[in-house]
Formats: structure tokens, sequence, C-alpha cells
């Protein structure tokens, strides 16, 4: 089983494979709350848009990975990107990671639709027995939101990164495993029900 180019789609999210094609649209999304700013993420800025689109397709190429553009369906436009990632099959295991949504799509259902069709993909398809998700340690906002999830915090990963200011990073490791993907696909599926 290897990594294959797919398409994700939802009531509220199409998952696309990253190309060249996205590259406008994820400059607009970087740009709505200057994400590059956070300096708790490991967002491109718009002149590095094209440089983090042709590591994507690199990393998918020598199987590592596969990146997706975050398409909101009710209005068609990019809100963002995640990507699959470390992939290792043979060990039935990969790691969800460089997420970011623009600002206006920051707290909607785009996230949770995006990492339930992700999740699925990944337990269902792919069949593997371990997700990992991966943040720093000083990014309260994502802890929580990997949390919301249903991930379990497993430990912090002690001077991790070094982040582009030259912050040695410590980052939080949070998993979700095939015995529990039951429970937290019927806790994301309901959660969208309300949205």
């Amino acid at each position: 089983m290897e990594l294959e180019k797919t398409v994700l789609e939802g009531r509220f999210v199409r998952l696309e494979p990253l190309s060249e094609l996205h590259e406008a649209g994820l400059c607009e999304a970087v740009s709505d709350g200057k994400l590059w700013e956070l300096f708790v993420t490991l967002v491109p800025t718009v002149d590095q848009v094209p440089q983090f689109i042709e590591d994507a397709l690199k990393a998918f190429e020598s199987g590592d990975g596969l990146a997706f553009a975050t398409i909101d369906k009710a209005t068609g436009r990019i809100a963002g990107s995640t990507r699959f990632m470390k992939a290792n099959l043979t060990y039935k295991k990969i790691e969800i990671g460089y997420t970011f949504l623009g600002k206006s799509w920051q707290r909607s259902s785009i996230n949770t639709e995006a990492k339930l069709l992700m999740l699925t993909h990944a337990f269902e398809h792919l069949e593997l027995n371990r997700v990992e998700l991966l943040t720093d340690f000083l990014n309260e906002k994502s802890r929580r939101a990997i949390s919301r999830l249903g991930a379990k915090k497993e430990g912090v990963l002690r001077s991790h990164i070094i982040m582009p200011d030259g912050r040695v990073r410590d980052s939080v490791i949070y998993s979700i495993i095939k015995n529990e993907w039951p429970g937290v696909k019927q806790h994301l599926s309901h959660k969208l029900m309300f949205s």
C-alpha cells in the first residue's frame, strides 16, 4: 500500500491534492490573518508559497506524505492546507500536520470535517494503526483543537525543532490509534451534525 493522490470530500470541505494550481488561493488564505506572523506556527509567507508547494510535491514523490488544499465548498475558496506526512506505511503510522486555515475559517466546521476525512482515509482506506499530531508547546489554541478532535496527549518532545526565529521549540505529541477510531469518528460526526 502507498499514498495515492486522492480527493477527500465532505459536506463542508473538499481536500484536493496540493498543486501549483492552488498557489493564488493559498496565498490569499495565508494572507487572511497574516498567519506567518504567529510565532508558534510554521506557515509560509506569500513569497514562500511556491516553495511550500514544491516541497509538498517532492515529499509525495519520495513517499513521505500527501499535502492538500483545503477548499471551502460553500465559497469554492481555498481556506488553507493540511497534509499527511512522515508516512511509514510499513509500521502502519502517519502524521497529520502543516495544518493552517485563514482567519475567516478558524473555529468553523472546516477543520473538524477535514480531520474526519483524513482520519477516515488513514484508518479505513490505508488501514493504519496510528495517526500522530504534533504542535508547538506554546500553541495553546492548536493544543485545544487537537484535544477536541479526540486525540490523546502522549507527552512533550523537548528541544524538538528550531523555529524560523531561532527559538528551540518543545512539541506536544498526540495520537489516535486504531481501536479508538470508532469512538473518535462517532464524536466528530456528531459535532458536524450540529454545524
